[in-house]
């Protein structure tokens, strides 16, 4: 009994585990960096005004984003796999029209001369 079972091409399968837990902790190490950048802006950067409770309510609110991004994982919607069976057929290739005659020959002979 033949298996009908349609064999889903390797650029249709999803992303392996690892490389997205790679992307995963990527995202979560970018996204604490801002985090710490800001906690330094708003202690080093003088005088104190309202840019220093944006930087603040960065840093307060950064982590909770942080661990969202890097628990979403990459896209959770899933594609449908491709089949790498022959979908169209192709043409038959033409055939060469029949030649009208005798084909003809061409015949080229060189020789070893210095020409000066």
């Amino acid at each position: 009994m033949k298996n009908n079972h349609a064999v889903p091409a390797v650029t249709s399968l999803p992303q392996s585990p690892r490389d997205e837990a790679d992307h995963r902790v990527r995202r979560y190490v970018i996204t604490m960096s801002i985090r710490m950048a800001c906690f330094a802006l708003m202690v080093f950067v003088q005088p104190y005004g309202w840019y220093t409770w944006a930087f603040g309510l960065a840093a307060a609110v950064l982590p909770y984003i942080a661990v969202v991004f890097a628990n979403a994982g990459s896209d959770s919607t899933e594609s449908i796999p491709e089949s790498p069976v022959q979908q169209l057929e192709a043409p038959a290739p033409a055939q060469p029209a029949p030649d009208e005659g005798e084909a003809q020959i061409f015949t080229i002979h060189e020789d070893r001369q210095d020409r000066g």
